[in-house]
């Protein structure tokens, strides 16, 4: 196969193909380097996506949960999985595109010179060809004059009236014409020889040779085309190593999901080692609604609202649809007393742990620098003793300190721990023959209701010791949004039993058996309804326990009307529960005078 011998006559088309295929290898050049641009855009995208995806600092704890977890690293094997693409843009830039732009440049250059060539060789033969073609006429144009030349001659031979002068005149003319024709064919002649001589050579030698060299550049380009498409595919299974463990990581976080251990996990996190409340008791009414006679041993805690005192400002009651993470309020106490037990005994066994690692450094360092001292005392060429004596009062103070601080964490976490560990009090026994806390207020049958305002001073007519625990359980962040009151002001009730026992007051035997079987629990008597309302549409609790859930048109108590902050207090009838609704979805009924009612 060779294009000099097949394809002899072809010139103008063997140019017009080899111009069509260094045009295909650019084609080619440009849709790898797209592709290169696509892979970098896709890796950048999926860099993008890791990146937006991330967890934020405020949502680190919900990635304790397997499920997160698994989130987190898939991420982690996406974002690896998007730098192999990346390595297969820069190779496929490196390897494939820079050498194709170099190749398409070299065999344009080398079509360039062939084709030169080519044209050379032609304008040759044509050269050649046009020789023979003015030999050719020349020698006709001579053999012309020659026959015309004996023609006149022979005219003038047969002309009687010729003088013999003129008559060789003629015959010389006749001579030199046929001589110049022979001249003229001899001319020809070997015009002719050349020409076709030239021509063999051009078709059997020259033209072949130009034409061997565009076939080999022709079969170069589609050999590179080639093995560009190999290396190609040589760079994407080069990665595949890389993506496929890219991938088994996905696999394997994927199988990392435990369910059953993020279950106890949510249990871990958010319990609060509050028991439930107890049961509700029958108390006896003169007459009136039954359902406006509140239960003196509702643990409302539970409930998530603090009904034993109105509460003036209600702070913060929007905040129950923002992320109130583990049940705590936003103060953020030191001792963590705003937490329920159990989140608490959390947080200060991690303080501990804390301190005694901080401890256990600071102790290191002390030794090393009590060492260093030592050395610099029995070899004072390598430094002076007394250099290292300021960091050593400096580490001293700083492990008094802590140590300071550890046995204040230990003690509130062995307080924190008596809490938790101790044992429910049975509802029964609480209520068996015994009087009620001092802390609640009974209402009898024939006592009489309490407004709302009667219902905030009544607490401070309890015994000094029950208003501290009151008091306490105010200042403790007792808020309807936290949920918190009743066990706060039990705690702050069990510490001023202790701080009691202690000093030896003067309570009597029965004041204190009343007061020790409050430590666990604390009471507080129910809001008087100030009205009642209607509900104008359906609302759903967010489920923080603040909110109540209402059906359209069902009637409620109102407890508390709205304090500027868009929600009413209310309270069923029947089942007692109470929450907070909004106020534009209730119509509201207040009574003329809450005291007579």
């Amino acid at each position: 196969m060779n294009w000099g011998t097949e394809l002899w006559d072809q010139y103008d088309n063997l140019a017009a193909h080899t111009h069509k295929g260094i045009e295909f290898l650019d084609k080619y050049g440009n849709f790898v380097r797209d592709r290169c641009a696509i892979e970098l855009e896709y890796a950048g995208k999926l860099r993008r996506l890791v990146k937006s995806y991330q967890p934020k600092r405020k949502e680190e704890d919900e990635y304790q949960y397997s499920a997160c977890k698994a989130f987190k690293q898939l991420l982690q094997e996406l974002g690896d999985f998007a730098g192999q693409r990346e390595v297969v843009a820069e190779n496929l830039q490196s390897n494939v595109v820079r050498e194709l732009h170099l190749l398409a440049k070299e065999l344009r250059e080398e079509r360039k010179q062939h084709l030169s060539e080519g044209a050379k060789q032609v304008a040759v033969l044509n050269s050649a060809i046009g020789a023979l073609d003015r030999a050719r006429r020349a020698y006709e144009r001579a053999a012309r004059e020659s026959e015309r030349a004996l023609e006149t001659f022979q005219k003038a031979d047969a002309d009687l009236s010729l003088s013999r002068a003129e008559l060789e005149k003629q015959k010389a003319n006749v001579k030199a014409r046929s001589q110049a024709c022979e001249e003229a064919k001899q001319e020809y002649t070997d015009q002719l020889r050349k020409t076709n001589e030239a021509q063999r050579q051009h078709y059997e030698q020259r033209l072949p040779h130009v034409f061997k060299q565009l076939q080999d550049l022709d079969e170069k380009r589609i050999k590179n085309i080639k093995n560009f498409m190999l290396s190609s595919v040589d760079v994407e299974r080069k990665v595949f190593p890389i993506i496929m463990q890219c991938l088994d990581g996905m696999e394997l976080a994927a199988n990392s999901i435990n369910e059953k251990e993020d279950t106890q996990l949510v249990i871990e996190r958010y319990k609060s080692g509050f028991v439930p409340p107890e049961d509700f008791r029958f108390e006896a009414t003169s007459g009136g609604e039954m359902a406006e006679v509140a239960p003196q041993n509702h643990l409302t805690a539970a409930r998530g609202t603090v009904s034993g005192h109105r509460i003036k400002k209600r702070g913060g009651l929007l905040s129950i649809f923002s992320s109130n993470k583990n049940n705590m309020s936003m103060d953020g106490k030191e001792d963590y007393s705003d937490l329920p037990p159990n989140q608490k005994k959390k947080k200060l066994q991690a303080k501990v742990h804390e301190l005694n690692k901080q401890v256990a450094q600071e102790q290191a360092a002390m030794e090393g620098l009590m060492k260093m001292k030592g050395v610099y005392e029995t070899n004072p060429t390598l430094g002076d003793p007394m250099t290292v004596e300021g960091q050593l009062n400096e580490c001293c103070d700083k492990l008094k300190k802590l140590r300071a601080q550890l046995r204040k964490f230990e003690e509130l976490l062995a307080e924190a721990n008596s809490l938790v560990c101790a044992p429910p009090l049975h509802p029964a026994s609480r209520t068996n023959g015994s009087a009620p806390p001092a802390q609640a207020i009974s209402i009898g049958s024939n006592s009489e209701s309490l407004s709302r305002s009667a219902s905030e001073s009544s607490v401070s007519t309890g015994t000094g010791t029950n208003a501290c625990a009151a008091a306490g359980a105010r200042v403790a962040g007792g808020s309807p949004e936290s949920g918190l009151g009743g066990e706060l002001a039990a705690a702050h009730d069990h510490a001023n039993g202790h701080h009691h026992d202690h000093d030896h007051d003067d309570h009597d035997e029965h004041d204190a058996h009343d007061h020790e079987s409050d430590m666990d629990y604390y009471y507080e008597p129910d809001l008087q309804p100030l009205g009642y309302c209607k509900a104008l549409y359906a609302f759903e609790a967010n489920g923080t326990g603040s909110t109540m859930r209402m059906e359209c048109g069902e009637q409620l108590l109102v407890l508390e009307t709205d304090a500027g902050d868009g929600w009413t207090r209310v309270r069923r009838r029947h089942t007692r529960e109470e929450g907070f609704v909004p106020t534009t979805y209730i119509a509201t009924t207040l009574y003329a005078d809450a005291h007579d009612h």
